[in-house]
């Protein structure tokens, strides 16, 4: 689906490229004004962003905001087609999978030359670069998430294995850890959810070996010893029982969270981003807990880094780009639309909001923000260029072929790369 939605946007934005957009002025308008404003989401979130708009309107009566959400597939389908059609909405909820796509083509508005009406200085600086390309701010991080493992601690206990220090632990000492439930639950409990079958794993390793998936110019550059070795090490936990059988992986790889194996209490540890804790206690109902990326005491650069849970951007073709910034900063600047978002979105990026509502936070959202605060971090990873936004699947359709023995490692991993450089450069 990701993949559709990719290139029925990239077909779109490619007409909405040829005509021209705002020139991002910065006056404000004392006359009525109206803004749009479209994101995605479950109700929950539609009642808090409502609230939000209520204030920010209440502080400036000649704005007024119009609501558009969706769900995540309907959204991506209706963005792109309103932009084709030079009918954008003013403010944009976009994702980092999509920024690349509406960015390069003229379609988003650079936040930098609204530096009056919007403040980039509350935003630490490796995660205000999660929304540049070449030097330009097109986006604004909403919240921040990082890679973490999930540990669900009733099961350690119940079947008598140590939790790991995460303050040292190896991948060996995962993989060792994650084995010894097999042996213990009589194969009731999987050690660990996957491996092996996803972009954010893939970067992970990379990055903790001085590698990246792509260089400054959305070249793939993932070196295919290393996608060989994440096959092949996914292929190996999986006949050895350390993570699901092929069929049932597979089958868990399009599964929501609360039918994943964190969330029915069938495996034991999960990568997840750390603001999932939440959603993963509640689904699973156990007691959970964040431990620290294995791997990232024995690497010079850390391997974890700031990833924006989603971003706030503007039209390049919005009439009143002023003030669209001016809701922009009040959305992400303002303690008082933190009191009312809290960690909706995430953690917070603005570190002053997240001080202010911290003491409002349940516990699991509590963790969650101290994981961000006793992790290292390096710089972010390049945005995810045009065409990029199918990773997942192709990362899926090539570990399949190992798990089934259809094909090497060795020769998946560069049919991989091939295809994932093959995506971006038609989508360019």
């Amino acid at each position: 689906m990701r993949r559709w939605i990719a290139l029925a946007a990239a077909t779109v934005l490619a007409v909405a490229g040829c005509s021209g957009g705002s020139s991002g002025g910065t006056e404000l308008s004392k006359e009525p004004v109206t803004l749009r404003f479209t994101w995605w989401g479950a109700d929950a979130r539609h009642q808090r962003t409502q609230q939000v708009i209520d204030l920010f309107q209440k502080e400036h009566p000649n704005i007024t905001i119009k609501g558009e959400f969706k769900d995540w597939n309907g959204y991506w389908d209706a963005l792109a087609t309103t932009v084709a059609a030079n009918d954008a909405p003013d403010i944009i909820q976009m994702d980092e999978l999509y920024l690349a796509s509406y960015a390069d083509r003229g379609a988003l508005l650079d936040l930098k030359t609204q530096g009056e009406h919007l403040k980039l200085d509350g935003i630490d600086p490796k995660a205000l670069a999660t929304g540049s390309i070449d030097d330009k701010q097109y986006a604004l991080p909403v919240g921040l998430a990082s890679l973490s493992v999930v540990a669900n601690t009733d099961l350690f206990a119940k079947y008598g294995v140590p939790l790991p220090n995460d303050n040292t632990w190896t991948w060996d000492d995962l993989w060792a850890t994650a084995a010894k439930f097999s042996a213990a639950s009589g194969g009731k409990v999987i050690g660990l959810q996957s491996y092996g079958m996803d972009g954010g794993g893939l970067n992970l390793r990379a990055r903790q070996q001085g590698n990246s998936i792509y260089d400054q110019a959305g070249k793939v550059v993932v070196k295919p010893e290393i996608v060989k070795d994440f096959f092949e090490q996914g292929a190996k936990l999986s006949k050895d029982g350390v993570i699901p059988k092929p069929g049932l992986l597979i089958e868990q790889a399009s599964a929501t969270l609360d039918q994943s194996g964190t969330g029915t209490n069938t495996a034991a540890l999960g990568f997840w981003w750390n603001t999932q804790l939440t959603s993963l206690t509640k689904a699973s109902g156990q007691h959970l807990k964040l431990l620290k990326l294995p791997g990232e005491s024995q690497t010079q650069t850390p391997g974890a880094y700031y990833k924006p849970s989603m971003f706030w951007s503007i039209s390049s073709r919005s009439k009143h780009p002023a003030e669209a910034a001016l809701f922009v900063d009040f959305l992400a600047n303002s303690k008082e639309a933190g009191d009312i978002l809290l960690t909706d979105r995430g953690v917070p990026a603005n570190k002053s909001v997240l001080a202010a509502i911290t003491p409002k936070l349940g516990s699991t959202d509590k963790e969650a923000a101290d994981y961000l605060s006793a992790i290292k971090v390096s710089d972010p990873p390049r945005v995810t260029p045009n065409g990029g936004s199918g990773i997942d699947d192709i990362i899926r359709r090539h570990a399949e072929d190992v798990l089934f023995g259809r094909q090497p490692a060795d020769k998946a991993a560069n049919a991989f790369v091939t295809e994932l450089q093959k995506e971006i450069d038609s989508a360019s």
